[in-house]
């Protein structure tokens, strides 16, 4: 199959459709750090969409009229996700009606980033492609756009950990779980809040806010092969 993985730097599911055989190419603004630049587009996501190919990071040029037969798609989730929603509005609004609560003082621009987000999201999940599937954690979509098909974790597919991915599918079958297995640990924080450690690790090991999206964003192998394996059969 022809396969789009679009907003993807990491080339995670890209490395598990290729071993299958499949011709797959992942696609982000970002440069690949999955080790493959041949295949990898550097550039707007729906560019590559509407020229059925294009120029890849290592100067390659796919140029074959690529008809895409599937798109995977993880778009951000820094304005969508639910932990995010204490940056919309100023602290000291809290009792305030939402229509009448002030931007939050760090981030004066975040409604304008998650309406240009949702915007985003939607447009991958209305792409001329026959088969789509796009993933988030849980957040605003399930009610701007429409609630997610099915969410899963880490933990359903052999990897130890909570996670949970959210994932709104067109002509795709949902995921079967392959082997469940514990849930993971869990660090308490001293406000008595507690984190899968995966996420914890993530968030001590980061060295830039970058850093730290992509940690986050992380997609575990087991999952990344039983999208590969059952989403192409």
């Amino acid at each position: 199959m022809k396969i789009l993985v679009a907003c993807e730097e990491s080339q995670a599911i890209t490395k598990e459709l290729r071993s299958l055989g499949h011709e797959a190419y992942s696609c982000d603004l970002l440069p690949c750090s999955g080790g493959h630049p041949e295949w990898h587009f550097n550039y707007d996501v729906f560019k590559v969409i509407e020229e059925k190919g294009g120029i890849l990071q290592n100067g390659n040029i796919v140029n074959d009229g690529i008809d895409w037969e599937l798109m995977i798609a993880h778009p951000p989730c820094t304005f969508l996700a639910v932990s995010g929603a204490r940056w919309y509005y100023h602290p000291e609004d809290k009792g305030l009606p939402t229509s009448e609560r002030r931007p939050h003082p760090r981030f004066p621009n975040r409604a304008k980033d998650r309406e240009e987000a949702v915007d985003f999201f939607i447009k991958l999940c209305e792409a001329p492609i026959n088969k789509i599937a796009v993933e988030n954690p849980v957040g605003i979509i399930s009610t701007r756009y429409r609630k997610p098909n099915q969410t899963v974790h880490p933990w359903m597919f052999g990897d130890e950990a909570s996670k949970a991915t959210c994932l709104w599918l067109k002509n795709l079958p949902m995921l079967e779980p392959t082997n469940i297995v514990g849930k993971g640990e869990r660090v308490v924080l001293s406000s008595g809040k507690s984190l899968p450690k995966w996420y914890s690790d993530a968030l001590t090991k980061a060295k830039s806010s970058a850093e730290r999206r992509t940690l986050r964003s992380k997609t575990f192998k087991g999952m990344a092969q039983a999208m590969a394996k059952q989403w192409t059969k």
